[in-house]
């Protein structure tokens, strides 16, 4: 609480002492000018407007404090648990590594006024555990007390500084200019240190795994059932982790997603983009793009609820049923067709998937020079016949790009076919037929509490990485594709 009051009173601080600096260089400006309609010596012109030398006391302000209350936020909990466990007294340190760590956290949620566990401790041990929780609570405060000197400290300091520099000659524009490029550096910097964290993160794991399943028995096995073995001497042997069932089902359902998606999509793009009146425009495209702010899960329910019984009482109702087995002599029994199948989820993918490409295709369609157009028709080509002579040729790299990031995205979908597609993982190409995808097992892997210490938990970071290297390759098409075939017009 005392930090996110200190944040509320740094940024009211800062809103004032960006006042004070327009106020003091307006007035240092005013001064001037009743100084030359005086008679005296005309003075210095003001390099930089009022609101830069604001922006620049404020900086000086915000940033420093800011900075340090930021990091106390992200380390100073753990740095206190650190010290409040490190001096933790004999009778604790006697305890098992489970029942310790039970115990820290009992104390820490006392000390922050959390109810604590219903374990039953031992009277030598409950003594301990209010000694603790009350010496957490008091390194807290002090903590919290002195993080927030030091950021006023840092603020008044910091304003000293820079309303001393606020003068008419002062270059506060480009100071305030470097202030702006740091930021954005250190953005960039973050956004690449986190996207190297993630693939240096599944790279670790996904090695922990291929350390007990070879990788080719991973990426080629027909047998995905991470449950059978439960040993480690049957990790590598027992065939449970071949990953050729959900990479069948995510394919399978990613290629029924970008039939519904592709045709509707692109067509309608074409529709809006050559056809369409600019009434009739305006309404229908931000109707089709609502689809693209539906949450996924709501799609998922819209599967399961409405499209799943539909299809099933069409397919059934036409006799349509699924072969499996082993039952009799042929090897083959009939079963009907039920709610969750590979074609409900990627009907469903591909209805959220039309927002997604005809938006993108509508953009690149209109970013076709009028002047081909206007050539073609004056040619004696029918609109049509310009579309598909001229247009769509001169858009088509463009078009290819944004139907492969749409294949990126139906990849990485998951809830949809968790609702809608099942769990079971099959090698199959029925689209009649109950499969899972890779994202789905990667989601039942790491739910509820687990240890990343067995293969069957870290399978996930194995698909994972597998999944991303897809991905990747991908995208890397998409782009290469782009590149290769985009035509340039003046």
């Amino acid at each position: 609480m005392i930090s996110w009051a200190a944040l509320a009173a740094l940024v009211l601080f800062s809103a004032v002492t960006y006042v004070l600096g327009r106020r003091k260089l307006t007035a240092q400006v005013a001064g001037q000018v009743a100084g030359q309609v005086a008679g005296q010596a005309a003075g210095a012109r003001s390099h930089s407007r009022p609101g830069y030398h604001g922006a620049y006391v404020m900086l000086w302000v915000a940033a420093p404090a800011a900075a340090v209350l930021m990091l106390h936020g992200a380390f100073g909990p753990r740095i206190e648990a650190a010290i409040v466990r490190a001096e933790a007294p004999a009778v604790v340190q006697a305890l098992g590594d489970q029942e310790r760590a039970v115990f820290h956290d009992d104390a820490w949620a006392l000390a922050h006024g959390r109810a604590a566990s219903e374990t039953l401790y031992a009277p030598d041990v409950k003594a301990a555990l209010d000694a603790e929780a009350a010496q957490a609570r008091s390194l807290g405060i002090a903590v919290h007390l002195g993080v927030v000197a030091l950021a006023v400290a840092l603020s008044i300091g910091g304003f000293f500084f820079a309303y001393g520099r606020v003068r008419p000659e002062f270059r506060a524009r480009e100071r305030v200019e470097q202030w702006t490029t740091a930021v954005l550096v250190a953005c960039s910097v973050a956004a690449v240190l986190t996207t190297v964290g993630i693939v240096a993160s599944l790279a670790f794991e996904s090695f922990r795994f291929f350390q007990a399943v070879p990788p080719l028995k991973f990426l080629f096995g027909t047998e995905w059932d991470p449950q059978i073995a439960m040993r480690a001497d049957q990790f590598a042997t027992s065939g449970a982790f071949g990953a050729v069932p959900l990479f069948a089902g995510t394919f399978l359902i990613m290629l029924i997603a970008m039939i519904v998606a592709a045709p509707i999509g692109l067509l309608s793009a074409i529709y809006l983009a050559e056809y369409a009146s600019r009434p009739v425009r305006a309404v229908v495209k931000p109707l089709l793009e609502v689809l693209a702010g539906v949450p996924t899960v709501v799609y998922g329910f819209f599967a399961a609820l409405t499209v799943g019984p539909l299809f099933r009482g069409f397919f059934n109702g036409l006799g349509v049923e699924l072969i499996g087995g082993p039952l009799n002599g042929l090897g083959l029994y009939l079963a009907q067709v039920q709610n969750q199948m590979a074609l409900v989820a990627g009907a469903v993918m591909g209805i959220m998937l039309i927002p997604f490409v005809s938006s993108l295709s509508d953009d690149i369609i209109n970013a076709v020079p009028q002047s081909l157009r206007d050539g073609s028709l004056a040619m004696g080509a029918t609109p049509s016949e310009t579309i598909k002579k001229v247009v769509m040729p001169a858009a088509l790299p463009g078009i290819m790009g944004a139907l492969l990031l749409a294949v990126s995205r139906a990849v990485g979908e998951t809830m949809i076919v968790t609702m809608a597609a099942g769990l079971q993982a099959k090698t199959t190409l029925n689209p009649l037929d109950t499969v899972t995808t890779v994202t789905v097992q990667i989601v039942t892997l790491l739910t509820g509490d687990q240890e990343f210490d067995s293969p069957k938990t870290l399978s996930a970071f194995g698909l994972g990485l597998t999944l991303f290297i897809i991905t990747l390759i991908l995208n890397v098409i998409a782009l290469r594709t782009v590149q290769k075939y985009r035509e340039q017009y003046d």
